[in-house]
């Protein structure tokens, strides 16, 4: 089940963070790539990175969802956080402008939730909030790094083509 983030999940959303930016520099790109993500992760970047996610959820509250592991039943169980299996972060309409377009901003499905369908339902999820927005220009964009397969071919699947490159420099 796909539904909008509470702030009650904000320490497993921090759990899939950690699993999304450690998997960037996992396999698709040298050690030095890996280190300076994994070295970022610590608290003051949490802090600020969950503050960052209130700010857009109170903008728009679907902008950020999760993918529940279970789903769950009775008033008992509805306040009781459930394990996640995943999240997708679609940048609020305000930041439309960045890009000129709606900004897939990260989707992470933990490995074991990999083949289940949870990463298809939260890419209708973002596509559903994005086709809502009014963008300067009707697409959705992201940033996808070019020797990560598994994460081009899920993209390609769902529609999305080559638009052009990022390029990066230290500051």
């Amino acid at each position: 089940m796909v539904r909008p983030y509470r702030e009650s999940d904000a320490d497993e959303l921090w759990k899939l963070k950690r699993g999304f930016e450690t998997g960037l520099g996992a396999g698709t790109g040298s050690d030095e790539k890996q280190a300076a993500y994994e070295a970022k992760l610590n608290e003051t970047y949490r802090e600020r990175w969950l503050d960052w996610v209130e700010r857009c959820v109170a903008e728009n509250e679907r902008c950020v969802q999760v993918a529940e592991t279970r789903s769950t039943s009775g008033a008992e169980d509805a306040s009781r956080n459930s394990e996640l299996a995943g999240y997708v972060f679609v940048l609020p309409e305000s930041m439309a402008f960045v890009w000129d377009a709606a900004v897939l901003n990260e989707v992470f499905v933990r490995p074991d939730w990999r083949g289940t369908g949870a990463a298809d339902d939260l890419m209708a999820a973002a596509l559903a909030v994005a086709r809502e927005q009014d963008l300067p220009l009707d697409r959705m964009v992201l940033d996808v790094d070019g020797e990560n397969e598994r994460a081009r071919a899920f993209y390609e699947r769902h529609d999305f083509s080559h638009w052009g490159e990022m390029v990066a420099r230290d500051l």
